[in-house]
């Protein structure tokens, strides 16, 4: 029989699937999501199905797509990390034609020895049912004539698309049609005998009903939210290393910092550090802002070719294995804090201590804001850069704290703390030039910024290895840095 090259292929990335080695073997684990899985089973409504989909494929531009990242939920719920893709879960446990019984099924890209040569390998079906546990696996081309009648049940639970998603003519089965399936079985109705008539013999058209898919797009959201906004203890061992790597890329660049650098340089040595720890990304895009590039609060850009004198603003976190760190710190690129650069940034440490104080349980996300903006407020004024509460808040605009974990602002209730939830704690202050104060505070941007687990003993601080103090900071930044020899030819 005549062997063709795409049948070698074939074999030949089946064997590879399992043959990786080399990789990280603390991921979490199969038993993880299987347990997640099940415990928003429980919280669903009775008779009900949940249906969740793969993120999207992004573009960059032209035929070079970004990097690509699941969905925060389908990851949480599956460990899977491959587009096109498709979660169903059950309240109840159903059987098929076959006898089988059944409360959960998955959709996933199908092997393809080509693509995978190209693109990477896949799992496939028996990568998924032998790596993440599911015993129900199926191609994703499957899913769009499932079979599976939406009409039995008594709520369809999805997210609201976002319409970001565009139709491949590469793939059969890529997320645009796996959506516009879904849609379609959706809209299906069912005519069912109707129970109205005492006389079940008489089946006229008063005694027929039709039966249509009940759809919320609402409720999904608030189980995810609930469940998510508690970290186990298998999700906190990543958090905290993803969190412990963004204090080590603080102190680094403490160590490594002059007044020659560029805000791009500076960004490197914090990603570069956060590779050297096994990151797989930048749990959000890095903010170095030095001066009055600091006032923007997001700023990306980054383009500053010399920080000279002033105060960088360095807001950056790691993301290790999917769960993301968020850590600021504000440090003077000379070493040494000016006069009025210390006074602003003591201020917003001793707001910070207040808000961190305030994070415990049965306080929400409110007490923190309210703890530290009550002294920023009053220093503000006292100095005379604000002229009472009200102005003081263009000085500092933003909330102080929000959740962490999967998504950089994490999912929650937005209730009350409970034990093993994770937030930030992150007052700032920002003068812009041109302010409406003395000049000598234009340009002045701080924020400090930590992460701290909410626990039955109180607030946790989880980034302190990262200097908050201006003191404790200047004596770092004395310190020898490994990049001091680091020199690169001039290309000019």
């Amino acid at each position: 029989m005549k062997t063709t090259l795409l049948t070698i292929f074939s074999i030949l990335f089946s064997l590879l699937i399992f043959a990786q080695d080399g990789i990280p073997d603390d991921y979490l684990s199969s038993e993880f999501h299987k347990g997640r899985r099940e415990a928003l089973r429980q919280s669903m409504p009775e008779n009900s199905v949940a249906v969740f989909f793969a993120n999207a494929i992004r573009n960059r531009a032209n035929d070079v797509d970004y990097v690509y990242h699941q969905d925060p939920d389908f990851y949480y719920l599956t460990g899977y990390k491959e587009p096109n893709s498709v979660l169903v879960i059950f309240s109840e446990d159903q059987t098929n034609e076959m006898g089988e019984t059944y409360n959960e099924l998955i959709y996933v890209q199908k092997r393809d020895a080509v693509r995978e040569q190209w693109d990477g390998i896949r799992l496939g079906v028996e990568g998924v049912k032998e790596k993440l546990g599911f015993d129900m696996a199926f191609n994703g081309i499957e899913f769009l004539d499932s079979g599976i009648d939406y009409t039995k049940f008594d709520a369809v639970l999805f997210d609201e698309f976002k319409n970001d998603y565009r139709d491949s003519e590469k793939n059969d089965a890529d997320l645009f049609d796996l959506i516009e399936a879904f849609k379609s079985q959706i809209q299906q109705t069912e005519t069912v005998i109707s129970n109205s008539n005492s006389n079940p013999d008489i089946n006229n058209e008063a005694n027929l009903k039709e039966r249509k898919v009940i759809t919320d797009t609402n409720t999904l959201t608030t189980l995810m939210a609930a469940l998510r906004q508690i970290k186990t203890a298998e999700e906190m061992k990543l958090l905290i290393k993803a969190i412990r790597i963004s204090a080590m890329g603080q102190r680094e660049i403490m160590k490594a910092m002059h007044v020659g650098m560029s805000e791009a340089e500076i960004q490197g040595i914090h990603e570069y550090i956060y590779k050297k720890y096994g990151s797989e990304y930048e749990g959000y895009p890095s903010i170095v802002g030095a001066g009055n590039n600091g006032c923007v609060l997001h700023y990306i850009e980054n383009t500053k070719m010399k920080v000279d004198n002033d105060l960088v603003l360095m807001d950056l976190g790691a993301e290790y294995h999917g769960y993301t760190a968020d850590v600021t710190r504000t440090i003077p690129a000379n070493g040494k804090f000016s006069p009025e650069q210390k006074i602003i940034y003591d201020l917003v440490y001793e707001a910070q201590e207040a808000g961190i104080a305030a994070s415990v349980i049965g306080n929400n996300l409110h007490s923190p804001d309210a703890a530290g903006r009550k002294i920023i407020n009053q220093g503000l004024i006292d100095l005379g850069i604000a002229k009472d509460e009200a102005d003081a808040h263009k000085y500092f605009p933003h909330g102080t704290s929000h959740h962490i974990g999967l998504d950089v602002h994490d999912a929650n209730l937005r209730g009350d703390f409970e034990a093993n939830m994770v937030i930030t704690v992150e007052p700032g202050i920002y003068i812009p030039k041109g302010s409406d104060c003395d000049e000598k505070w234009w340009g002045i941007a701080v924020r400090i910024e930590d992460d701290i687990l909410i626990t039955e003993k109180g607030p946790v601080l989880l980034s302190g290895e990262a200097p908050r103090k201006s003191e404790e900071i200047e004596e770092l930044m004395k310190e020898t840095s490994v990049l001091d020899g680091f020199k690169l030819p001039d290309l000019d």
